[in-house]
C-alpha cells in the first residue's frame, strides 16, 4: 500500500529534531527540565516537548494532510488520541521513548514513528540519536537498518527455539498484580528474559535477530506501532494477547511479539497465562 507521506523524508526530519534537540540535552538537564506525569516512574523532560514541537512543527510544513498524533500532544490534550482511529492518514510519534533512560544519563533511547493510512500502520521509523542510524519499515518491503555510514542492511527476526532456549524481553509492570505474579513465575521457563524501559531498543534487538520475543500489556500507539510493523517486516509474528491482530485503535489487550506463530502460541500458552 502507498501513501502520501515520504518515510525518507519523515525519517530525517526525527533525526534533525534529535541534533537540534535532545542530543545537546542529554546529561545536561536542570532540575527543572525533568517532571513526572502519572508517577514517579513516568517522567517529561525539556527536551521531549522540544523535540515534538520540532517534529510537529516540520510535519505541519511537509505532510499537512496527515493528523499529527504525539505522546506529548495526547499529554496536553487527549481528546486527540480518539481521533487516530477514524484519520484518514496519521503520523504517530514518539519524541523521546526511554525517557527515564534519558532522564538518567543512559545512552539507551530512541525516536519513534509510525504512518498509519485508513487504519492500518503502514510505515515505521525508529531512530538511535546514539547511534545515529534507523531501523525503518514499509508495509510488504521488509525492514532494514541503515545510517551509521554503512550500508543498508536487511533484517530478519530469529528462528524458532524450545522454550528453555527462548530470549527475550517482557514489560510486566502494567499487568494486574495476580497475573503478574504468575507470569513472573512462568518466566523461570525460558532462558533469559531483561527489560530495557525502552521499547524503541527492544524492537530494534528482536527485529536484528537478537532475542525472540517481546511481551507489553499497556499499548499506547506511540511505542508499539511502528515496533510492530518493524518486527513483522522482519518476519516476526505479532498479535494481541487473544490472538486478534494488533491495530492503532488498541491500547489494551496486550502485545506478545515472537519468531513464528508456533511460537507465539507456546509462549502465550506456557508463560502468559491469563
Amino acid at each position: 500500500m502507498t501513501t502520501t507521506i515520504d518515510i525518507n523524508a519523515l525519517a530525517l526530519v526525527l533525526a534533525q529534531a534529535a541534533e537540534a534537540e535532545i542530543r545537546p540535552r542529554f546529561r545536561a538537564l536542570g532540575t527543572g527540565d525533568i517532571r513526572t506525569k502519572a508517577d514517579a516512574n513516568d517522567l517529561v523532560t525539556e527536551a521531549d516537548e522540544a523535540a515534538e514541537r520540532f517534529i510537529k512543527r516540520e510535519v505541519a510544513a511537509q505532510f499537512p494532510e496527515a493528523l499529527f498524533v504525539g505522546e506529548e500532544s495526547v499529554a496536553a490534550d487527549p481528546a486527540l488520541l480518539p481521533k487516530l482511529a477514524g484519520a484518514e492518514l496519521a503520523i504517530v510519534v514518539d519524541p523521546i521513548d526511554g525517557t527515564f533512560n534519558f532522564a538518567s544519563g543512559v545512552p539507551l533511547f530512541g525516536v519513534m514513528a509510525a504512518i498509519v493510512s485508513g487504519g492500518e500502520t503502514v510505515g515505521g521509523i525508529i531512530y538511535d540519536p546514539m547511534g545515529d542510524d534507523f531501523v525503518i519499515a514499509e508495509k510488504g518491503g521488509g525492514a532494514w537498518q541503515t545510517g551509521g555510514h554503512e550500508p543498508a542492511k536487511r533484517l530478519r527476526a530469529r528462528g524458532g527455539a524450545t522454550l528453555e532456549e527462548m530470549t527475550g524481553m517482557a514489560s510486566t509492570s502494567f499487568i494486574e498484580r495476580d497475573r503478574r505474579a504468575r507470569v513472573l513465575a512462568n518466566l523461570a521457563k525460558v532462558a533469559f528474559v531483561a527489560n530495557y524501559r525502552c521499547a524503541a531498543h527492544e524492537y530494534r534487538s528482536l527485529a536484528g535477530g537478537n532475542v525472540h520475543y517481546l511481551m507489553y500489556n499497556k499499548l499506547m500507539p506511540w511505542d508499539h506501532l511502528a515496533g510492530t510493523l518493524i518486527a513483522q517486516e522482519a518476519g516476526a509474528h505479532a498479535a494481541r494477547l487473544d490472538g486478534s491482530p494488533y491495530e492503532p485503535r488498541h491500547v489494551e489487550g496486550g502485545l506478545l511479539v515472537a519468531p513464528d506463530r508456533e511460537s507465539w502460541d507456546l509462549l502465550r500458552r506456557e508463560v502468559f497465562v491469563d
